[in-house]
């Protein structure tokens, strides 16, 4: 059974950084693209970035490119989302997800996904 557990989330100001990491069990972590998505209160579920299964690949969405970079270390199964001035624009619940192979935008494809952590940004 894959699982997917997230962490890092915290309260910060607006210009902080701050890393999330993913890790998943119960599956080969490297046969396995990854993605992170955003949930602002109100709002519906978005995506932000995405890589390969191999890392070689990613992609990011435009609101956030030059200030987020997704990574991944598949010796430690874990996935990691790096955020740089934060603004409280990107306060929202995060989750990771997992695929078989697909690396975009669509939720649907995405077939595991974890509980979330909460990321708040104030001025």
């Amino acid at each position: 059974q894959v699982q997917l557990k997230e962490s890092g989330g915290r309260l910060v100001q607006t210009g902080d950084s701050l890393r999330l990491s993913c890790v998943l069990s119960g599956a080969a972590f490297s046969d396995r693209a990854m993605a992170w998505f955003r949930q602002a209160p109100g709002q519906e579920r978005e995506f932000v970035a995405a890589i390969s299964r191999s890392g070689s690949d990613t992609e990011i969405d435009n609101s956030i490119k030059g200030r987020f970079t997704i990574s991944r270390d598949n010796a430690k199964n874990t996935l990691y989302l790096k955020m740089e001035n934060l603004k409280p624009e990107d306060s929202a619940i995060y989750y990771c997800a997992s695929s078989r192979g697909y690396y975009g935008p669509e939720e649907i494809d995405y077939d595991h996904w974890g509980q979330g952590t909460q990321v708040t940004v104030f001025s």
